[in-house]
């Protein structure tokens, strides 16, 4: 009679068990549906004129830079085709000097193309936009963004 009470507990007290591991997988899809709807809500609601303003803005910086450089190149192109020679050795020194500071120029101006590039990146990069609504803190903790992607 003990043994038929103690296995008659075990098995109750597993079939809670079971019931508990139901009801808090439950509890955790209805939390993650309720994340992924105010996500969803929150970007339904995104002011986008102002992303496109800011997208104008970041655009706007990008040209003028390019400009700047163009025209810098254009001025440095322009200053060694108005040098004159005077002589013969004269123009063939001249020749040279233009050649080295043409190539100086142009590694210059490759050098802060690169450098405009890698500054495009950085404001590109700085233009996403954290999602942070609906989520609380310890599920950021907890789950990597991929897995906010995948919902």
């Amino acid at each position: 009679m003990a043994n038929d009470s103690r296995s008659e507990r075990e098995r109750l007290k597993e079939e809670y068990k079971e019931h508990y591991r139901k009801m808090r997988e439950i509890k955790e899809r209805a939390s993650r549906a309720k994340r992924t709807q105010n996500i969803v809500g929150a970007l339904k609601s995104m002011d986008k004129t102002e992303m496109l303003n800011s997208f104008d803005d970041f655009l706007y910086s990008v040209k003028h830079k390019l400009a700047s450089v163009e025209a810098r190149l254009d001025l440095a192109m322009d200053s060694l085709a108005d040098e004159s020679e005077d002589t013969i050795s004269q123009q063939e020194m001249d020749e040279e000097m233009r050649k080295s500071k043409a190539k100086d120029t142009l590694r210059q101006v490759k050098m802060e193309m690169g450098l405009l590039y890698n500054e495009i990146e950085e404001q590109a990069n700085n233009i996403k936009v954290n999602k942070t609504i609906g989520r609380d803190s310890t599920a950021l903790s907890d789950r990597s963004d991929n897995e906010y992607e995948e919902e």
